[in-house]
């Protein structure tokens, strides 16, 4: 709710300062006092347009500081998402400067205009003036009518909001497959033609270094072979070969052996190497043998080694990396495959939630049907009570369509949309279209009558409330606001004493002039001072024992 605000320098306003609580605020006085300024000083404050034309006469800029305790979480929370604090307590400053600069702050910080006025709509709504109402936006209507009718409506309504979520949970999976599946599906042959190629290449790790050895041995087998026997011969064949020579030396140093210790170790070394020479034979024998030359084998293993080349530098640079590559496809071309099972599983789950979505909106809609013939009546009643001759409301629901057919919201698949018949004979027709801001305020004023604490806006502010209207009505619509009163901070300006009466706080504006400049003054008033503006609103500037005792009258009333 509002708690005070500060004006400054705005139009006829030189400095006044309003303290505001709990329950009915009145603002009374005479025509021109300055009344609708002080309600357009708050509208501004609030996050309407600037208008340098509002700045007083003689000074640089108007300034309105506004403060307000909050309650409401979702605007705690809007607060405190944009780095502007998380007290309950706000503060606005707005300043309207004459060279058209205007500057908005919420608790010290700078915001935009569009900030202010989206903030402020959950904090105050205006009537009267058209920047801040509510109840002509048709978005604001289906929850209007869903709180008139709570009880019964929020129950389904939070099972097609449980259901709405579901259903756009599976219908992004299934959008999220449907966009993999068409880019999976233009790779598809190539990746399974990549698989093919690594597959039948039958790839073994460290088969490269093992081939390139072969066709170096191949390339080289003609001077192997030649090297291997030309050693031969010289070792075995050719005489005196080497062996016949060690063994030839081994027989001469075995005849002196006993002599010394020294002789027998020189006998054991040629020993061994006449055995160790002895076994060589062998190796060398088969090591020759062992060698061909075959320029198929050869070619065999180049083109191998071609072939690994190619996949190497296509996939990686190693036969590790070939065969990770294959298996990162293989994985993706398994992915294609199960998705495709998984779209018939999120397909079945989709037309599922579909078919329930559809029952429980059916359900709404009908339990909304219910709800709009309960609320016409009561509207009915109220408007009548209003004084609004042949005047009734209409609530219009159609259903929300799209390209698809029927649309879904978390709020169902309706649009809800108030209509007014103000003389018999004519059509329904939208609020806006409603000149009168008289009337809007009335018809919000009934609105609240029947829908009680249901709405968070915690502060109503009415201008032009008693357009129109006099006597008993009057009275209606002052007990009407006070009953509002008792769930939210309800402001009004009135011309009418049998609204006033009813006041929790009454302030009586006035104008006065000094140095040759007029200026527009506020002043609470207690008890006898509200009798005694009570009475001059009855009976104008002389104020005489039957207005007061009149004024008296309409007070002990409007208290019963």
């Amino acid at each position: 709710m509002l708690t005070h605000i500060s004006i400054r320098d705005f139009a006829i306003i030189k400095d006044v300062s309003l303290d505001f609580q709990q329950g009915l605020h009145i603002l009374t006085g005479e025509t021109g006092a300055g009344k609708s300024i002080v309600i357009e000083a708050v509208s501004m404050a609030l996050g309407s347009r600037a208008d340098t034309t509002f700045v007083r006469s003689g000074a640089d800029k108007a300034i309105i500081e506004l403060t307000a305790e909050i309650s409401d979480p979702a605007v705690l929370s809007l607060l405190s998402e944009n780095d502007l604090g998380d007290e309950s307590t706000l503060y606005i400053l707005r300043e309207i400067h004459a060279s058209g600069k205007s500057i908005c702050r919420i608790n010290g910080t700078l915001v935009s205009v569009s900030f202010l006025n989206n903030l402020c709509k959950r904090i105050a709504d205006i009537h009267g003036q058209y920047d801040h109402q509510s109840l002509l936006n048709p978005d604001s209507h289906i929850h209007l009518l869903d709180g008139y009718y709570r009880t019964s409506i929020e129950p389904i309504r939070n099972e097609v909001a449980s259901l709405y979520s579901e259903y756009i949970r599976i219908k992004s999976e299934l959008d999220a497959i449907f966009r993999a599946q068409a880019e999976n599906l233009r790779n598809r042959d190539f990746m399974e033609f990549e698989q093919r190629e690594i597959s039948q290449a039958n790839l073994k790790i460290g088969e490269d270094d093992s081939l390139s050895e072969q066709l170096l041995l191949l390339q080289n087998s003609e001077k192997l072979y030649s090297t291997l026997s030309e050693v031969y011969e010289l070792l075995y064949d050719q005489p005196p070969s080497s062996q016949d020579s060690i063994g030839r030396s081994m027989q001469l140093l075995d005849g002196i052996k006993n002599f010394s210790k020294d002789y027998a170790g020189l006998a054991e070394i040629v020993s061994d190497c006449f055995y160790k020479l002895d076994d060589l034979r062998t190796d060398l024998r088969k090591a020759k043998e062992s060698i061909t030359f075959s320029p198929e084998t050869i070619n065999d293993i180049m083109e191998r080694i071609d072939l690994l080349d190619r996949l190497k530098k296509k996939y990686g640079g190693s036969i590790e990396s070939v065969l990770l590559h294959k298996e990162e496809i293989e994985e993706k071309l398994a992915q294609i495959e199960n998705s495709s099972l998984l779209q018939d599983t999120l397909t079945e789950e989709l037309a599922l939630c579909k078919e329930q979505l559809d029952l429980a909106t059916e359900k709404l809609t009908a339990i909304r049907m219910e709800a709009a013939t309960h609320m016409e009546q009561d509207m009915a009643r109220e408007l009548e009570e209003l004084n609004f001759k042949d005047t009734s409301l209409t609530v219009s629901i159609t259903p929300l369509q799209d390209e698809s057919g029927k649309r879904y919201t978390e709020s169902g698949s309706d649009h809800i949309e108030f209509l007014i018949i103000t003389n018999k004979g004519e059509l329904p027709k939208p609020l806006s279209k409603i000149a009168s801001g008289g009337e809007i305020s009335r018809i919000m004023l009934a609105f609240k009558s029947i829908i009680g604490g249901f709405d968070r806006i915690p502060t109503l502010i009415f201008d032009e409330i008693d357009s129109g209207i006099s006597g008993a009505t009057a009275s209606i619509v002052g007990r009407k606001m006070k009953q509002i009163s008792s769930d939210h901070q309800v402001i009004c300006i009135t011309h009418l004493a049998q609204i006033a009466a009813f006041s929790d706080h009454h302030y009586r504006i006035f104008k006065e002039e000094s140095e040759g400049k007029t200026s527009t003054h506020v002043t609470y008033l207690d008890k006898e001072e509200k009798t005694l503006e009570i009475a001059r609103m009855l009976g104008g500037l002389h104020v005489t024992e039957t207005t007061l005792k009149n004024a008296e009258e309409l007070i002990t009333q409007s208290s019963i």
